[in-house]
């Protein structure tokens, strides 16, 4: 049985609260889990305690082959319970591809223009030398 450690909607519309729970990969997310483990309340303020954690039974969980999602490791991180490894992905600044072509176009356009103001400026020394 495969499980994981992940979050559990609860709280009402537009007022959400997260219940940090083990539970079988194949359960609904707000169905049924095995234990739950903390909470996260994301309406409070970041200096409040917003996450609550029960550690000893967290370590259990992660003994036995549970593996936390990203959003809940990032909690265990903060806490000192589990590493989170740094992600980079220098892809990602890059624009798309209708993007990079736009600024290819943009980029041809103005050499075409600064080549033919050059060619004007050229040819109307030309004449004046005449």
């Amino acid at each position: 049985m495969a499980l994981k450690i992940r979050l559990a909607r609860a709280g009402s519309k537009k007022r959400p609260y997260y219940h940090i729970v083990v539970a079988d990969i194949r359960a609904p997310r707000d169905g049924r889990f095995i234990e739950q483990l903390g909470s996260w309340n994301p309406m409070l303020p970041k200096d409040a305690e917003r996450v609550k954690l029960n550690e000893e039974r967290i370590q259990y969980w992660l003994g036995h082959g549970a593996l936390p999602t990203d959003r809940v490791l990032r909690f265990l991180d903060q806490a000192g319970i589990a590493k989170r490894p740094e992600r980079s992905n220098p892809k990602k600044a890059e624009p798309g591809k209708k993007a990079q072509e736009r600024i290819a176009a943009a980029r041809q356009a103005e050499e075409e223009a600064k080549a033919a103001a050059a060619e004007a400026a050229e040819s109307a020394g030309e004449e004046a030398a005449s």
